[in-house]
């Protein structure tokens, strides 16, 4: 007799299973990540620098012919030659994209409907099916306490599957009691492979809570901003605008217990303010650098989110 499957009985607001991931690609459909933006996209004019879009590469040098756009003079070939001859280019037909998604324990939290580690899942997944649909490569790095899976960019449906496969692991890895590692992923550490694997000119999208953001963390990504159209998706809940004083947590890192009470005004102080530093610091770094970040919250379902906030209607 067939066992039945437990991924059935499983609340979709704290974890995601790959169907539930697949099922996004409708609505991605709605989204638009090529230069051309909404007038009220978050990736529009104040918010952040405009998407590059794509590229020219070089193919040829060949004489000059009648109805050749002068600007496309290489001077230097022809001085040499004594004839005038012309570069010509060719439109890059696609682009790469590399999504880094955090399934780390600070992610495993949520204070209203989703858990934090549900909004990236399902955020980076709309990202992919749009990436895909649109033409361009889709790869990704999905990382944990202890494992970071790496895709590289591909033109494929089987790309986009193993990396939907790879985000519905890492999430369901995510458990009350799953203890923190001795020496758990850093995210630094995370950047640097980032920084590493991703080619310039590349679409990099960051969902995390950015747990870990540190002085170090601004040149990778400076480094990322600099040579790539960088998209920062910071994933927060509500609580992180202030602690309410009732609240009352238990918190636990799968071997010890603490219990939190926000009554006491030196707790609730030193949380706040560390929960508002990180974030400042962040959009300092996005005014420097010029990379947009954009904002989910756990209280709303992703996809309605990222609808509204690149400039679209809502899903009917």
């Amino acid at each position: 007799m067939a066992q039945p499957d437990p991924r059935k009985d499983r609340d979709p607001r704290i974890h995601v299973t790959v169907d539930q991931l697949r099922r996004l690609a409708h609505g991605a459909r709605a989204l638009s990540l090529l230069p051309r933006q909404p007038a009220s996209s978050i990736l529009n004019g104040r918010h952040g620098s405009r998407l590059r879009g794509r590229g020219l590469n070089f193919e040829e040098l060949r004489g000059y012919l009648p109805g050749d756009d002068i600007r496309t003079i290489d001077w230097k070939v022809t001085a040499r030659t004594g004839e005038p001859h012309v570069r010509v280019y060719t439109e890059e037909r696609d682009h790469s994209a590399l999504l880094v998604i955090d399934q780390r324990m600070s992610m495993f939290f949520g204070s209203q409907v989703y858990m934090k580690s549900v909004v990236a899942a399902e955020a980076a997944a709309i990202v992919a099916h749009r990436i895909l649909d649109q033409g361009d490569r889709i790869g990704g790095l999905v990382f944990g306490e202890t494992i970071i899976a790496e895709h590289p960019p591909q033109r494929r449906a089987l790309a986009l599957n193993q990396l939907v496969n790879s985000i519905a692991q890492a999430n369901n890895l995510l458990h009350p009691t799953q203890a923190v590692p001795a020496k758990p992923i850093h995210l630094n550490t995370l950047l640097q492979r980032t920084v590493r694997n991703v080619k310039t000119n590349a679409l990099v999208a960051l969902f995390s809570d950015f747990e870990g953001l540190n002085d170090e963390s601004e040149k990778y990504l400076r480094k990322l901003a600099l040579a790539n159209d960088l998209i920062v998706f910071n994933v927060f809940d509500p609580a992180s605008r202030g602690l309410p004083a009732s609240l009352r947590l238990a918190i636990s890192d799968g071997t010890q217990q603490a219990d939190l009470d926000a009554s006491d005004p030196a707790v609730r102080a030193r949380i706040n303010t560390a929960l508002v530093n990180r974030l400042d610091i962040l959009h300092a770094w996005s005014r420097k650098y010029g990379f947009p970040v954009v904002p989910l919250e756990t209280d709303k379902p992703a996809l309605d989110q990222m609808l509204a906030l690149f400039g679209h209607r809502g899903r009917k």
